[in-house]
């Protein structure tokens, strides 16, 4: 096993009444005046907004608000949000939303501390040395960014959709309400629970075999969101399994399941373009690519795609032959990607066939021209790529 770090210093305050405490959170990690960032109108029509900027003024704390974040979030609202709180003297920032306005706030909050464009980060010619806090109310459990180090903004000027990590991003506190989830349609709620498993599975599909107990971790996480997932596109006000959901969503990202070992990403940098591209569902991105991924890379560590088909996706396990049991748990997962209205190939994914052109130009941005690879169970390179996207066209 790898010898490890772990760092997960973001304060979760979990529950029905949990946004009573706002404005005592936000003085206590030092936000005097907030810019309280969030996405389209949901937050507005639910009076969650209003409710929140009611707490903080109350409690003391200024408010300024910025909204219009979408999913994919830009880089041009980064750079408006950025204006913003420099003209408006902000010290802290609240995104109140999922993964989108969360790492839109990141990227405002590192961009506000930084002399040149906040891009630079994005394209690996800058670290951030410094960043204004950021918090969150979390309102669509699935990207994770609630207690992650991550980030990923597209950039409009080309397409492009980039991560950039620093633990300076870790959020200092994390509101989650499973009641705020309950108004989730059915295809967000899917396509949540699929990024969210995708994120333990990128750490589970390893060469590293022997740190078991993450394993076994990993394990439960992707079979109790296997399960909740399920009762709450039947009742979409089940408050115990929907605060299944959004407890697992942190603990799939925050780190918990890649302890001890390497952890891929490739599936997620080859949905990147995928979302860069056509601005679909990142989850929803990700089901499409993921199979082909995993028939491409399969025999680069047969066994775990075997404890995976029996652990998780309950294939029995024909010792005879191994291979065959590792696809039929790839198969199973199609058929679970399915049941919950997830495409399984880029076809189902954006309604009609990609195009051979459209394939190289995603290869061409995700391999960095010819000159970067990703993912670590099977390094991949511009040729790997190519075939997985191949593969993917359904």
């Amino acid at each position: 096993m790898k010898d490890f770090k772990y760092y997960a210093p973001t304060e979760v305050v979990f529950g029905e009444h949990s946004e009573e405490q706002v404005a005592l959170l936000t003085k206590k990690y030092g936000g005097t005046k907030v810019l309280v960032h969030y996405g389209g109108q949901s937050a507005v029509k639910s009076g969650l907004l209003d409710k929140i900027c009611r707490l903080l003024e109350e409690g003391g704390v200024g408010v300024v608000t910025l909204g219009g974040v979408v999913p994919n979030p830009r880089l041009s609202k980064v750079r408006e949000g950025i204006d913003l709180c420099h003209r408006e003297g902000v010290d802290f920032l609240l995104a109140v939303g999922g993964g989108s306005v969360i790492d839109s706030a990141k990227a405002i909050a590192y961009g506000v501390c930084y002399e040149g464009d906040v891009w630079d980060f994005y394209l690996g010619k800058a670290d951030a040395q410094q960043m204004l806090p950021v918090a969150c109310v979390l309102t669509i459990p699935a990207a994770g960014s609630e207690m992650s180090e991550a980030s990923v903004i597209t950039n409009e000027d080309g397409d492009v959709k980039l991560g950039y990590s620093n633990d300076l991003s870790r959020p200092k506190f994390s509101i989650m309400n499973p009641r705020r989830t309950f108004t989730l349609p059915p295809y967000q709620t899917a396509a949540g629970v699929t990024d969210m498993m995708m994120h333990t599975m990128e750490r589970y599909f390893t060469k590293d075999d022997d740190m078991d107990l993450t394993t076994d971790l990993a394990e439960a996480v992707l079979r109790r969101m296997k399960t909740a997932v399920f009762f709450v596109l039947k009742d979409p006000e089940d408050y115990r399994h929907r605060a299944q959901i959004m407890w697992g969503g942190s603990v799939a990202h925050n780190g918990l399941t890649g302890c001890g070992i390497s952890d891929d990403w490739a599936t997620h940098q080859l949905e990147h373009e995928l979302s860069g591209m056509f601005d679909v569902t990142h989850g929803a991105g990700l089901a499409a690519i993921w199979p082909s991924w995993a028939r491409y890379v399969l025999h680069e560590n047969l066994s775990r795609f075997v404890r995976f088909a029996v652990n998780v996706m309950d294939v029995p396990n024909d010792f005879t032959d191994p291979e065959g049991t590792a696809l039929r748990g790839i198969e199973a997962m199609e058929c679970f990607y399915h049941a919950i209205g997830m495409p399984i190939n880029i076809r189902e994914l954006i309604g009609r066939e990609i195009t051979d052109e459209e394939i190289q130009e995603m290869t061409r941005k995700c391999s960095r021209d010819n000159t970067a690879t990703c993912g670590c169970l099977k390094v991949l390179h511009a040729a790997d790529m190519e075939a997985i996207y191949k593969m993917a066209r359904g």
